[in-house]
């Protein structure tokens, strides 16, 4: 079977062109995807919006119905850095949704990945950070409160700190929260995951590949994890205008050979969402986050 990818035409929310937000690097992932033979009929399968009821397992029931009926406060909307309107609503419903059924699929068939996710400045009473809904706390959420999962590991690779997955899940022993990111990058105020390592600018791919690799087993004998969630956002690549670490495409495609391998070989399901990336040239942009599809599809 191909490797099983989650997606909506309404990922896309229609920003403008020159928005700081990329929007339209969904659409463009999906083209890349078909170009390299990933988004057949037989591996697409659509997301469905998060109803209230799964939101409010990670944010608070005031900030859901906020969100829900497009009356976000314009402070929190400056938080997260563009207003809440019904497309920008309905694509984090669909996000969030997206990426449990990924998770989902990550369950039946080992390995799963979600065109959009990753949203981890959400935190419980809001969003920021451009982050409105946090999916893969909700998904991890959703899955404890159905029994699906009972010890769930987050791999936060994303080049910003996971603040809002921390702030969510602290003290949930069932999850565990791993963040490597840039030290000297937003937010200003982490909130301590489980684990954090924090890089130096202009870190390249040799040094984060060997920080890496010495830490995966150690994430691996933490417990039996029943799903791993992981954020392969592409904005520690050097050519990311938010990102100030160095990684190549082929740091990108060591990376999350990496991940993948280490914990499918041990037989540990992956869910993969896309997180950061933040490029005025997007269709290069687009292909970056390709990657991790390319290299997830060697292990479906």
């Amino acid at each position: 079977m191909p490797l099983q990818i989650v997606h909506h035409p309404d990922y896309d929310a229609g920003f403008a062109t020159n928005h700081r937000f990329p929007m339209s690097k969904y659409p463009l992932l999906m083209e890349a995807l078909r170009a390299r033979g990933l988004a057949g009929a037989d591996a697409l399968n659509t997301a469905e919006p998060a109803p209230a009821s799964w939101l409010k397992l990670a944010h608070t029931a005031d900030y859901v119905d906020q969100v829900l009926g497009c009356s976000v406060p314009e402070k929190i909307e400056r938080e997260i850095g563009f207003p809440v309107g019904p497309r920008v609503s309905l694509r984090a419903q669909l996000a969030a949704g997206g990426t449990l059924l990924a998770a989902r699929l990550a369950l039946r068939h080992g390995i799963a990945c979600n065109t959009a996710g990753g949203s981890h400045h959400a935190r419980r009473a809001q969003g920021a950070g451009f982050c409105t809904f946090n999916d893969v706390a909700v998904a991890s959420l959703v899955l404890l409160e159905e029994g699906a999962a009972q010890n769930i590991l987050v791999v936060d690779l994303d080049v910003h700190q996971g603040d809002g997955t921390a702030d969510i899940l602290a003290g949930d022993q069932r999850v565990f929260t791993f963040s490597m990111h840039g030290d000297r990058n937003y937010p200003v105020r982490k909130i301590a995951s489980d684990l954090d390592i924090a890089l130096p600018d202009g870190t390249g791919d040799a040094a984060y590949l060997e920080r890496l690799a010495a830490i995966l087993p150690d994430l691996s004998a933490k417990a039996r994890w029943d799903i791993i969630f992981y954020n392969a956002g592409v904005d520690v690549h050097a050519q990311d205008r938010l990102g100030r670490l160095a990684l190549s495409n082929d740091g990108l495609h060591g990376r999350d050979t990496m991940v993948i391998d280490h914990f499918r070989a041990i037989g540990i399901p992956v869910c993969g969402v896309i997180g950061g990336g933040y490029s005025t040239d997007v269709p290069a942009l687009a292909a970056r986050h390709a990657i991790l599809f390319e290299v997830a599809s060697n292990y479906a």
